[in-house]
């Protein structure tokens, strides 16, 4: 990596607060976010198999559902999957494995989840696709945004800082939402793209690489502080 990054863009402890997810402690001491997602499985089956019986529904193998969840009955979960307290799982949902989906979370009609993990209160409440990805604490995604987690090229994920890049080794990596980041309705988030906390991004934007903290992406190539655009 090159060391005139600022590396507080990206770094796990400054996207996201783990003290609002049951997998703070697996995520305590990792680095850069895209670190974790080929874990999620595995820290998935690690957490649930400490859940408390009289907590949590164990329906199916490596499915563990809060009692005080909604899961309509048209929602297809696959696990390994943990579904949090007073998580709403809305008609036609479909998760296919490897989800971690914290407290007071919304995954609404038709959204797709596939190997992510959902920090408390975040909302994907209609018709999204987040796949290898983490969204931070109260991080929402307007309707029909999504997270394209595979280069068209089928070429390994970078993260773009301007001009430069990190490799992150990954064939599959979709983006990292910081803390109470708004995503505008049908927006894609490129693969490798990180949205720094309480950071907005437009409607139908189609964003790459790091969007710092505290700024509104308007469009391709135009970021602005929030202190700055008022």
């Amino acid at each position: 990596m090159d060391s005139g990054m600022d590396f507080s863009l990206i770094r796990i402890c400054d996207l996201l607060d783990l003290s609002h997810t049951i997998a703070g402690k697996e995520l305590e001491g990792v680095e850069y976010p895209w670190q974790v997602l080929s874990e999620i499985g595995k820290i998935i089956i690690k957490i649930g198999s400490t859940l408390d019986d009289s907590e949590y529904d164990h329906p199916a193998e490596d499915v563990w559902i809060s009692r005080s969840a909604k899961v309509a009955a048209s929602a297809s979960v696959t696990g390994p999957v943990i579904v949090g307290h007073k998580a709403e799982i809305r008609h036609c949902a479909f998760i296919r494995g490897n989800a971690l989906i914290g407290e007071n979370t919304v995954v609404g009609n038709s959204t797709e989840l596939k190997n992510v993990i959902l920090f408390d209160n975040v909302q994907v409440p209609h018709y999204n696709y987040v796949g290898d990805s983490i969204l931070g604490y109260k991080a929402h995604m307007g309707a029909g945004a999504i997270t394209s987690n595979v280069k068209s090229d089928k070429s390994l994920v970078k993260v773009r800082f301007g001009q430069k890049c990190i490799d992150t080794g990954m064939k599959k990596f979709g983006a990292i939402l910081g803390d109470q980041v708004e995503i505008g309705c049908n927006s894609v988030m490129n693969p490798g793209t990180i949205v720094g906390r309480n950071s907005n991004v437009y409607p139908l934007s189609m964003v790459r690489g790091v969007v710092p903290a505290n700024s509104i992406h308007k469009n391709t190539g135009e970021v602005v502080f929030k202190s700055e655009n008022r």
